[in-house]
């Protein structure tokens, strides 16, 4: 038997030197520089050869996302409370969005389901009930049951804990089905109700025998366990203890995948100046608020505007004294000037991104325009006193006292206003207070002539807590003490349609009434700046409602990327 393999080993090897023995008889019969050009184009064939492979080889390939790499980022202020239910800050609410995870999740169209698989809303739009994923955990490992969901629940409806949560599920009974089926009943039909189902679900096993006093200063406030996208993997404090950096670790458990990115590291600053200086000596990678040309740019879910006290100012009951107040911004000129153009500009109650149309800001001459509509309304200037007086109505439309936060961009903003309104002729002050002042001792009371806020319209664009007639005093959020009775019934019933594009119809209506009647000037909707690396891929930014929105796609960023073969590419 050996011999016969080594008779047909030798034959194979006579064989192929005799199909190469003319090749090389020919090679030695060359000159030595004939030798050298036919190695070269050897050469060049065989690694044509090897690119053309290549390419054949990527243009049936896909391009994906792969794991490793990470990102270091500054944030204004410091963490205390990385709890859903007791975040009050956007250090706090940043960490909060990172390691927990809610049933429904941010998606850049929308929300989307993260922790649940299904909901399905009962016809009369009273009861949701939401399907758990299977195998959904938290990152301890431990399963996310529907008794987790209603734990965090209940405790959001303690008053005792004095959750922020609590006026969202106030009223709303929450039950356990089964293991991974809850329900919720809702007292009437309330369509932006889905959105409280981003809360961050806490796990029981860990937190049911903390009471309330305790609730703030157990670890798991700064040493979460939740089922977000990562994990606390390590806490820097300086010699005080205070918390300087968090390094969060991706979360291998997380509803709807690992994230790409290893690991975020997150470097606590005093003021957005420190961020934006460490930022520019590469200490940080990134950071939000920053005026960057390069930052990634999104709709920021807020309007701002002078809003009109007519129980303080009597003339502000007149519709053409407002119009005409409103019309003499030039709000082409602020957004430009004093806000660097990263704003909007804006006459209605609405930011841009949403489902609602703006109407179109005053073209020509503002001042003529304004002046205009006070006099043919019977008003006169008078240039003894600087005023305008309609004597008719005994009214004098000036001095006006403008409150508003003594933060820099605020305060620029309203001198901006200030100017305008003196072109008109309407002497004009500004008041400045602290922002927590103004908001107890200004806002609360309804204690301003015009107060220049803004306010924060959620991704539903819900304008009830704004508009509607029954939240004029406090904790009502109508601070223009606007009243309305066809806007009153378009907002309930807009509240109860649970078909979008008829309830995007009814808050059109309501846009467009309020812009008309000019409760407010309003003067526009700023933009949300983040700066990140260009070597990040994956950050897709939906309209911002609060600064930890930018994390929505965060499972899906990454700084590295393979090709591989369609097959293998999974879907989800």
């Amino acid at each position: 038997m050996h011999d016969v393999e080594s008779t047909a080993l030798t034959e194979v090897t006579t064989t192929r030197r005799g199909l190469f023995s003319p090749l090389r008889a020919y090679v030695h019969t060359l000159q030595a520089s004939d030798k050298l050009l036919a190695g070269l184009l050897g050469i060049v064939f065989l690694s044509s050869c090897a690119v053309g492979l290549y390419a054949l080889e990527r243009s049936y390939q896909v391009e994906v996302p792969a794991e490793g790499g990470g990102l270091t980022e500054g944030i204004v202020g410091t963490p205390r409370f990385v709890n859903p239910l007791l975040a009050i800050t956007d250090a706090d609410r940043d960490l909060s969005t990172l390691t927990h995870a809610g049933l429904m999740g941010i998606g850049t169209e929308g929300l989307r389901p993260v922790l649940a698989e299904s909901y399905t809303v009962s016809p009369d739009g009273k009861v949701y009930t939401f399907t758990l994923r299977k195998g959904a955990k938290f990152s301890d490992g431990s399963p996310v049951t529907a008794d987790d969901v209603v734990f965090t629940v209940t405790k959001a409806q303690d008053p005792a804990l004095k959750s922020p949560e609590l006026a969202n599920w106030a009223n709303i009974r929450a039950e356990a089905v089964d293991a991974r089926t809850v329900r919720f009943t809702l007292s009437k039909a309330y369509a932006p109700f889905i959105e409280n189902t981003t809360l961050g679900i806490l796990p029981a096993h860990l937190w049911k025998s903390i009471g309330n006093e305790e609730f703030p200063f157990t670890k798991y406030v700064s040493e979460p366990v939740g089922a977000g996208p990562f994990k606390v993997a390590h806490i820097s404090r300086d010699k005080s203890g205070a918390i300087t950096s968090y390094e969060l670790s991706a979360n291998g458990a997380y509803a709807l995948g690992r994230p790409y990115l290893s690991t975020m590291k997150f470097v606590f600053y005093p003021t957005i100046d420190d961020v934006e200086s460490a930022y520019k000596s590469g200490s940080i990678e990134s950071a939000y608020g920053i005026p960057e040309k390069s930052a990634l740019r999104s709709p920021y879910s807020r309007v701002f505007g002078v809003f009109f006290n007519p129980e303080l100012n009597k003339a502000f009951a007149r519709l053409e004294v407002r119009k005409a107040l409103s019309i003499a911004i030039d709000r082409d000129a602020l957004v430009e000037n004093v806000l660097g153009g990263y704003a909007t500009a804006l006459i209605g109650p609405v930011p841009p991104g949403g489902t609602t149309t703006e109407p179109a800001l005053p073209t020509g001459d503002r001042i003529a325009t304004a002046k205009k509509l006070l006099t043919d309304n019977g008003w006169k200037y008078d240039d003894q006193t600087n005023t305008w007086k309609n004597t008719k109505l005994k009214l004098t439309l000036g001095p006006i006292t403008i409150s508003t936060s003594n933060v820099p961009e605020l305060k620029a903003l309203g001198g901006a206003v200030e100017a305008d309104w003196k072109t008109l002729g309407v002497a004009t002050s500004l008041e400045f207070a602290d922002p927590n002042a103004l908001a107890t001792t200004v806002i609360r009371p309804r204690k301003y002539e015009a107060l220049l806020f803004g306010m924060v319209i959620g991704r539903d664009q819900d304008l009830f807590a704004f508009w509607d007639s029954s939240q004029r005093n406090d904790p009502g959020l109508n601070i223009a003490l606007y009243q309305n009775h066809l806007v009153d019934q378009l907002l309930e019933k807009a509240r109860q349609e649970n078909d979008p594009v008829a309830r995007a119809q009814e808050l059109q209506k309501v846009s467009d009434l309020v812009a008309s009647d000019y409760p407010a000037a309003f003067t526009h909707a700023p933009e949300f700046l983040y700066a990140i690396p260009p070597s990040v891929k994956g950050v897709v930014l939906p309209q911002i409602t609060s600064p930890a929105d930018r994390f929505a796609t965060v499972a899906s960023w990454h700084r590295y990327s393979q090709w591989v073969w369609p097959l293998f590419v999974h879907k989800s």
